[in-house]
């Protein structure tokens, strides 16, 4: 079954696919206004949500189909104890399609793993975000006019930051592409990130701790909130939750046709003077992300016959628990811990569901 559970599942030839389906979308909606009439999508939004809900949603509407589903983990059987396995399950017999939201990272793998119909990941947890990574993807595309050649800088949240993560994953297969990483030492982009994209890719990076140095140099800038619900201590989010903010002062030495782009919702990163500054892009984001839901819907529908099961020799089951306690292996029950090898000589092994690698441990 074809998903879409990170957005390295999609080759970047298929990305540009969906891009020139979602601008004939846009150009052409009538074309577009039932071709999924009869079909329906299930949203799962096992955590709060309104920009990426309701873009789904919108996208399944404007196709001609119809929408089931919760907006919160209270109103489901989660509640209950039902297992996010025997949830999917049960949603296969209802639905054509299925969206998923999760606190827990790799949640949507899971289902994906246990579904009959494609899942399609809204979120999970800190992990990754691959459909605002679309959403990214086609705002760049149009406000630039290509993808290559650019340099684009991630500041704020690096750590948590799901769609820095899925972007910075997309970014590595295009040419001749510079990232800045802008962060307090305590929301550095994960080891992993540099290690296995950036590193494997060489793909030129800066890390800093200064948005003034770093704002000359970007073709991008894309803001982050510093996200309250993934701190387990509050007293640090309070320390670091003021860390940017971006105003006009500090758009001065910027380039004139730089794209700023923040997957929102936003606090007080972004002061609400640039709204109105020409190079605001994150509201042209929010459109661009419901035409690249439609284009990614009716793509998965079309192959839902075509079933491509996902190539995993170089996966090991092994019975090592996850260490993450924010994966889905904590709470999830009879689940393999499958962990990927990573590092054969040092016999570092990497979790699937979350890409936690501190397993350090050989496996018989």
């Amino acid at each position: 079954m074809r998903n879409l559970i990170d957005i390295v599942d999609f080759s970047v030839q298929e990305l540009k696919e969906l891009m020139d389906t979602a601008c004939d979308i846009d150009l052409h909606p009538e074309k577009y206004s039932e071709r999924c009439k009869g079909k329906k999508l299930a949203t799962l939004f096992f955590e709060p949500s309104t920009r990426t809900r309701l873009s789904f949603e919108a996208a399944m509407l404007e196709l001609g189909g119809s929408v089931i589903g919760f907006s919160d983990a209270s109103s489901s059987s989660a509640a209950k104890g039902e297992s996010v396995a025997d949830t999917a399950k049960v949603i296969s017999c209802y639905a054509d399609i299925i969206a998923m939201r999760h606190p827990k990272e790799g949640a949507p793998y899971v289902a994906s793993k246990n579904a009959t119909i494609p899942v399609i990941n809204a979120g999970d947890g800190g992990h990754c975000h691959p459909t605002q990574t679309l959403a990214d993807l086609l705002t760049i595309y149009r406000q630039k006019g290509k993808i290559e050649g650019i340099t684009v800088g991630f500041c704020g949240d690096l750590k948590y930051g799901r769609t820095v993560h899925s972007l910075i994953a997309a970014l590595a297969r295009y040419n001749n592409i510079n990232i800045v990483l802008i962060s307090p030492n305590e929301l550095k982009i994960p080891d992993y990130i540099k290690e296995e994209i950036l590193d494997k890719n060489s793909m030129p990076y800066l890390e800093t701790t200064s948005l003034e140095e770093a704002m000359p140099k970007l073709d991008v800038l894309y803001m982050t909130r510093v996200q309250r619900e993934r701190f387990d201590d509050p007293k640090v989010y309070e320390r670091l939750k003021n860390s940017y903010i971006l105003t006009l002062d500090k758009l001065e030495t910027a380039k004139k046709d730089m794209c700023i782009l923040h997957p929102l919702p936003r606090v007080n990163e972004i002061s609400v003077a640039v709204d109105k500054d020409e190079r605001a892009c994150y509201f042209k984001q929010v459109l661009n992300g419901k035409l690249m839901r439609m284009a990614l819907i009716l793509k998965l529908l079309a192959e839902k016959d075509a079933c491509q099961d996902k190539d995993e020799k170089n996966l090991v089951v092994n019975k090592i628990c996850c260490n993450n306690p924010r994966c889905i292996t904590s709470v999830e029950q009879e689940l393999d811990n499958i962990f990927k090898l990573t590092d054969k000589k040092n016999g570092i092994y990497r979790c699937i569901y979350c890409e936690n690698q501190s397993i350090k441990k050989e496996i018989d």
